[in-house]
């Protein structure tokens, strides 16, 4: 009757023993697992970055404007002969010319013609003069003797002015003929370049009709038109750095003259800078943009591609000394080149990432690499914007 206990004993046995295994290797996973985790949670490098600090920088300051170039003085070259017909034209649009230089030609032979006849009226004039001066003469050595009377003498005398004036009007009336053949060439009044051009061969034009136009003596100027709230700032003698669309290198000016009056409409005064010879770069007509050199002064920089533009504020993310980026909004002021201001919101000291910020956010951490040499920092010319 005893014989089943005897067999439940080493089964509840055994079964124990199976618990107690399962429970220590449960035990053994977990503090394994636990050792591992710490390993699992170390932070691996978001980014490779170059850090850089803010540098101190002798700014130059510039005031911005847009105009366009013109021609310094533009002459109109005109017909000053009347009736006559345009035989020959020498010059074209784009040519350089020298004062005095032919420009046109209109036909001369009725010039000529008129003159061969003012010759001879002079001529006719002459000898009627001496025929006069002759009888004038003898009436004066006759006056006294009474072979000639009072009134006879007088009309010798008078014939003797009469034919002098009639001199005097032919001899004025050559002139007119030697000018309008003069005329019948059209000369360059100075030097330049020829900028329009509406003389056809064959044309009878009248007198003062437009010919040409010339550029005097190939100069340029660029007609920048100023807010009047910074007029205050320009000043004759001021360089100018311009720079146009097609024209290649910036092109250097100086400026000349500002304008008495400010525009009632747009409020802005117009400035004329001188340009130099560009070899053509530059146009009569082209669109370009100016920055005035007013000064300089000392700003604390960044290059530009350190500050990030995100959600209309400007931010730069710093590197602390355990490799994490913090970000902070900072504010900018003028720039140029590749530098920007920084006005307030960062300390001189700090590492600051030198590009790439975009793909980091804030506690983020990166791998520091030594950046290249850099130049030190030079002048930055800054622009206050119109």
């Amino acid at each position: 009757m005893n014989t089943p206990n005897l067999f439940k004993k080493p089964v509840v046995l055994a079964v124990a023993t199976l618990l107690l295994a399962a429970g220590a290797a449960t035990t053994l996973l977990v503090h394994a697992q636990d050792n591992k985790a710490p390993a699992a949670a170390a932070p691996r490098p978001a980014l490779t970055v170059t850090v850089t600090t803010p540098q101190r920088a002798t700014v130059a300051t510039a005031v911005a404007a847009n105009g366009n170039v013109a021609a310094w003085q533009e002459a109109i070259v005109g017909a000053e002969a009347n009736g006559m017909r345009l035989a020959e034209v020498l010059v074209n649009v784009g040519d350089v010319v020298r004062k005095g230089q032919v420009l046109a030609r209109f036909d001369s032979a009725m010039a000529n013609a008129d003159l061969a006849q003012s010759r001879a009226a002079v001529a006719e004039a002459e000898a009627n003069l001496a025929e006069a001066a002759a009888n004038a003469q003898r009436a004066r050595e006759l006056q006294g003797s009474g072979a000639l009377s009072a009134q006879q003498v007088a009309q010798l005398l008078t014939a003797e002015r009469t034919a002098q004036a009639r001199l005097e009007a032919v001899k004025a009336a050559q002139q007119v003929q030697q000018l309008r053949l003069q005329q019948a060439q059209v000369l360059a009044p100075d030097s330049g370049v020829i900028s329009a051009r509406s003389a056809t061969v064959g044309a009878v034009v009248p007198a003062g009709m437009e010919l040409f136009r010339l550029i005097r003596q190939g100069r340029l100027e660029w007609r920048g038109e100023v807010a009047a709230t910074e007029l205050a700032q320009i000043q004759r003698g001021q360089t100018v750095t311009l720079a146009a669309t097609g024209a290649g290198a910036p092109v250097t000016g100086t400026v000349r003259q500002v304008a008495p009056t400010v525009d009632a409409a747009t409020r802005n005064a117009l400035v004329y800078v001188d340009l130099p010879d560009t070899g053509g770069r530059l146009k009569a007509g082209m669109f370009a943009r100016g920055e005035f050199a007013t000064g300089s002064s000392t700003a604390l920089t960044l290059p530009q591609s350190a500050v990030l533009l995100r959600d209309g504020f400007s931010y730069v993310f710093t590197v602390g000394a355990d490799n994490r980026v913090a970000q902070l909004k900072v504010a900018t002021g003028r720039r140029s080149g590749e530098r920007i201001e920084i006005l307030q919101g960062l300390d001189d000291k700090a590492r600051v990432v030198a590009s790439g910020g975009g793909f980091l956010a804030d506690g983020d951490t990166v791998r520091v690499v030594a950046a290249a040499p850099a130049a030190p920092a030079a002048a930055v010319k800054t622009t206050a914007s119109k």
